[in-house]
């Protein structure tokens, strides 16, 4: 294993997010490839850590004084044995190949564990759609899908919204998608409601991983009500995680974004949530405009030089990072830890450093992985692509019942993964046993392709 770990970093010695990646998965499967021999004889790592394909493109687009922008863009289309490539697409400056294949890494087995026939991909740009005008995202969209569209389809690849993508985003590309094609087909997920979109989708990964921790609780005997929790991030995840939690009589104390967090020792309320959605989907403000609406809350502004978040300095039972990738590093972790956490369950993706999942498992705190934690998001989303097949629209009730239905799934096959191959109560092995088992078996069938 080490081999082929070293393999990687030398290939691409940059790539550090996707490594990140590939050795946490590759930790927890060693038991899995030294049970089943013939894994390694048909050199599965090796295959299930190249991508299938990668596309970059040049995106030109022209903003609202008539000047033209280049940005890049690509897709990941990382692995389609158990079906087409589905994942998020990521429109932010920070967006490089890294970080893309690491995305759609992990997208490999989150869908695995949603018991819904869907490969992993990723794909996104490093346009940032803050502080632009709806007249330029429009353009930089239509122009991002002139190439995007020979890479996508209902049968071939499904993005999603992810960071800095959400609805007006989604629905620029979608229009453009239908214009070049002619066809009105489930291509994107993530649609309005009057255009092929499912009800409960944007809620889904928050609920999804409000109702995983539950899950997670009610095996030491605790429930979520009650339990004082940080929120990180602002966006959809953020919004719904904390909608959740106020509905299950969670005490929510903290929201950020780039320019800092808030902490709001009254709790976040349906009011305040009401609000913070006006102020970050409408308004595209930033976080710190929450405490000249609530004074008694503090902002404290992102340290970019600072080896740690303060966000995770505030005393809580239940933390669920729903911002981005390593926000949560080895001191943080230590301070959750001494201010007596119980919980971890990430609502975005890879939000915990390998050093802290170390420290965090280390002192038995319940710890859930992204891909089974936030994969609420991306069941909701093979669910819109099984109501765009059936030319059906279901209730709210309906698909919020089988998100249920499949976070319980999700939550015993981690369990029962983890305790088969020795590491029992351990749900980032239990993720990254099943996801990956399923995976490569569909691998092995289909031959070397």
């Amino acid at each position: 294993m080490s081999d082929i770990l070293d393999a990687i970093r030398a290939r691409d010695p940059w790539e550090k997010e996707f490594y990140q990646a590939v050795k946490e998965v590759a930790e927890s499967v060693r038991p899995v490839l030294k049970r089943h021999p013939h894994y390694v004889s048909a050199a599965i790592m090796e295959r299930i850590t190249e991508p299938e394909r990668i596309v970059t493109f040049r995106v030109p687009w022209v903003d609202d004084q008539g000047r033209i922008r280049v940005n890049r863009g690509y897709a990941i289309e990382m692995n389609s044995a158990i079906g087409p490539y589905k994942g998020g697409l990521r429109f932010h400056p920070s967006v490089n190949q890294s970080i893309l294949k690491f995305l759609a890494f992990e997208q490999v087995f989150k869908n695995a564990l949603t018991t819904l026939p869907l490969g992993g991909g990723a794909a996104g740009c490093d346009f940032e759609p803050k502080g632009k005008s709806d007249d330029e995202v429009m353009r930089f969209c239509q122009s991002f899908m002139t190439e995007m569209y020979r890479h996508v389809g209902a049968h071939t690849d499904i993005p999603g919204g992810d960071i800095g993508v959400g609805s007006r985003e989604i629905g620029y590309l979608f229009g453009a998608y239908k214009k070049l094609t002619n066809q009105f087909t489930g291509a994107l997920t993530g649609k309005g409601l009057q255009w092929g979109g499912s009800r409960f989708r944007p809620e889904a990964a928050g609920y999804g991983c409000v109702y995983f921790a539950a899950e997670m609780l009610a095996t030491r005997g605790m429930a979520i009500e009650e339990q004082t929790c940080l929120v990180s991030g602002s966006g959809n995840v953020a919004q719904h995680t904390i909608e959740k939690l106020i509905q299950l009589g969670a005490r929510v104390v903290t929201l950020s974004d780039s320019s800092g967090h808030v902490f709001d020792p009254d709790g976040i309320d349906t009011e305040k949530l009401v609000f913070v959605k006006r102020l970050k989907n409408v308004r595209r403000g930033r976080i710190r405009e929450y405490t000249d609406k609530y004074p008694h809350a503090v902002f404290t502004p992102a340290g970019a030089s600072l080896d740690h978040n303060a966000l995770w300095s505030h005393r809580a039972d239940c933390v669920f990072p729903c911002a981005t990738q390593n926000e949560i590093g080895e001191k943080d972790a230590y301070a959750l830890i001494n201010n007596s956490v119980k919980l971890v369950c990430e609502g975005a993706n890879m939000p915990c450093s390998s050093e802290a999942i170390a420290v965090l498992l280390g002192k038995n705190i319940l710890y859930a992985p992204g891909k089974a934690a936030n994969a609420g998001g991306v069941a909701v989303s093979g669910l819109e692509m099984v109501q765009n097949s059936m030319r059906l629209s279901w209730s709210g009730e309906e698909v919020d019942e089988r998100l249920r239905i499949i976070i319980r799934e999700i939550h015993r096959t981690c369990l029962e993964a983890a305790e088969e191959y020795g590491t029992p109560g351990n749900y980032l092995n239990g993720a990254n046993i099943a996801g990956f088992v399923k995976v490569v078996n569909a691998m092995v069938d289909q031959g070397v392709v």
